[in-house]
């Protein structure tokens, strides 16, 4: 080994050891069980390094990667992330259809025996309207779930093609049908609504933390009906691809001492 490979070896491991004593100390105080992330900024960070947008994307799936190892580390329960938007499909063509390739690829990677999820015990549940991918997709998504259906340590809500107007409209629409075939006559409530969301039906616990990257400050259609009034909603101005365990530490700091401050 080379002197300088082994000095980039040492940096990389005296990252790694700092990194796990970071995260056990977090550990120590209370941890989310829900996280969410809007994954912003994939294409200005392309521009601003000059590279081609679809490799931004590519670099924004790395660091999910990074990002659900850190949240495994710490225990968090069930990680929700804003994949695609139902909107995205206005994009220019050549972007999304990098995109299909891109989603159809690395959901394997992510889920096959020794990959991230299978790891940290992660089961992958898709949230969101999946007939309007290609078939190509929907067959990878449906076999991402079945290679992680037996994990039970920690939840990936892969919000994947996905608007909350949309998933508040289908569990209306769908509260509505089984009242009317139960025959009920009672006032219909906000948990039988709430009981027909995508999340809702994927056991995910409350929204504890909404963090949203690239210094943009809205949800963008984001779960709109998670978002209760003990969510705590971040705004960081890192691009998603540089998003790292140094951006959670002061978010999950923060969460802890509003925790403590109840």
């Amino acid at each position: 080994m080379s002197l300088q490979r082994f000095s980039s070896w040492l940096q990389d491991q005296t990252f790694d050891h700092a990194r796990r004593a970071l995260l056990a100390v977090l550990k120590a105080g209370p941890i989310p069980k829900h996280v969410a992330f809007v994954m912003d900024g994939n294409r200005r960070y392309a521009r601003m390094n000059g590279m081609h947008v679809l490799q931004g994307h590519f670099d924004g799936f790395v660091a999910l990667r990074r990002v659900l190892e850190v949240c495994s580390i710490l225990g968090v329960r069930c990680v929700s992330v804003y994949a695609f938007a139902i909107d995205n499909f206005k994009r220019p063509q050549e972007e999304v259809d990098g995109l299909m390739r891109l989603a159809e690829e690395r959901l394997l990677e992510l889920c096959t025996h020794g990959g991230l999820l299978s790891q940290y015990g992660i089961r992958l549940n898709t949230v969101g309207k999946t007939t309007l991918f290609p078939p190509q997709v929907q067959d990878a998504l449906a076999k991402a779930e079945e290679l992680t259906r037996n994990n039970d340590r920690a939840t990936l809500n892969l919000c994947m093609p996905y608007s909350s107007r949309d998933e508040i409209t289908t569990a209306v629409e769908e509260t509505i049908q089984d009242a009317l075939f139960e025959g009920r006559t009672d006032p219909i409530t906000e948990k039988d609504i709430e009981d027909h969301l995508m999340t809702s039906k994927a056991n995910s616990p409350p929204l504890d933390i909404l963090i949203r990257t690239s210094g943009v400050k809205r949800l963008s259609d984001f779960l709109l009906w998670q978002c209760t009034e003990d969510t705590q909603i971040q705004f960081v101005d890192t691009f998603w691809p540089d998003m790292g365990v140094f951006d959670l530490i002061p978010i999950i700091l923060d969460y802890q001492r509003k925790v403590w401050s109840r």
